[in-house]
């Protein structure tokens, strides 16, 4: 594979003093359509137990991945789930939500997630908002002969010389977006045709995989990086004695200038103030 850049997460803290680590790009739009992906992954419920408490969204996508642990989600819409280990949520938020997010009592083995932010498109991002999450169905899974497990979270995907896809339960994100998750065993490796997608990028939680780069150099990554893949490049994904596990995140640009503000991601800077106004003025609702 091809690996076009590589950014490495730095520490940051969200919600209620929740450690996190983040990659993200709201500038330069380098991974379009993915603005920023969060990671939480700690033994110690001192760096999450405050969880991410009732705070608004307008504009975005998150998506919601657990791989331990788990949180209580709520929204004004009256949506109460409990997202445990291999749920996935994903909410378009649209014109607006309020939601919390909040550790799961019983979950007291540590947590280890992800909230992974999509743009929508101009003509979307006042559209009413939707709610869909994976809790009544597992994610469906292909394994391969040589080590290589993935689970598909969101949209179609298939390992190379398998005629067999496998669709997520989640499909239809902004971008055309699709989101798996593969785990390698030692000395495993597994092959993703991508084509179809503008946009590949993966993000390595586990262990470290390894690569050509364009000058023909040997090179590997560690966990906490994101590699941006050229699409049109066979994914490769081998790893050696340790094994890897890593999010593959694929999709086509919205190629739309953005303005940010925290929760909102709009065209405009009228329209961010908009947004803090709307919501100042109770118009997003709020959680009963």
């Amino acid at each position: 594979m091809k690996v076009l850049q590589r950014f490495s997460a730095l520490p940051a803290m969200d919600g209620d003093g929740v450690n996190i680590n983040r990659v993200s790009d709201f500038k330069q739009l380098r991974f379009d359509p993915y603005l920023m992906i969060d990671e939480i992954k700690s033994d110690d419920e001192q760096d999450f137990i405050g969880g991410f408490p009732p705070h608004p969204h307008r504009g975005v996508e998150t998506f919601t991945y657990i791989r331990k642990g788990g949180f209580e989600h709520r929204d004004q819409m009256g949506n109460v789930k409990a997202i445990r280990a291999g749920d996935v949520q994903w909410m378009s938020t649209g014109r607006g939500v309020v939601h919390s997010e909040m550790p799961l009592a019983d979950a007291k083995e540590g947590l280890h997630g992800f909230q992974i932010w999509l743009n929508m498109p101009a003509k979307d991002k006042m559209r009413a908002p939707i709610y869909q999450d994976s809790c009544d169905k597992a994610n469906p899974k292909i394994v391969n002969e040589h080590g290589a497990t993935l689970h598909a979270l969101a949209g179609s995907w298939g390992f190379n010389h398998n005629p067999d896809e496998i669709t997520a339960t989640i499909e239809k994100l902004a971008g055309n977006g699709a989101i798996a998750d593969v785990s390698l065993a030692p000395d495993g490796h597994g092959i993703v045709n991508l084509e179809r997608f503008h946009t590949v990028c993966v993000y390595l939680y586990q262990g470290e995989l390894h690569y050509v780069d364009a000058q023909g150099l040997r090179e590997s990554a560690g966990a906490g990086q994101l590699l941006v893949l050229d699409a049109l490049e066979l994914c490769h994904f081998q790893t050696e004695s340790n094994g890897a596990g890593l999010l593959i995140l694929a999709g086509n640009p919205i190629n739309e200038s953005i303005v940010q503000m925290g929760p909102f991601v709009m065209n405009t800077q009228a329209e961010i103030d908009q947004a803090v106004r709307d919501y100042q003025q109770g118009l997003f609702g709020q959680i009963e």
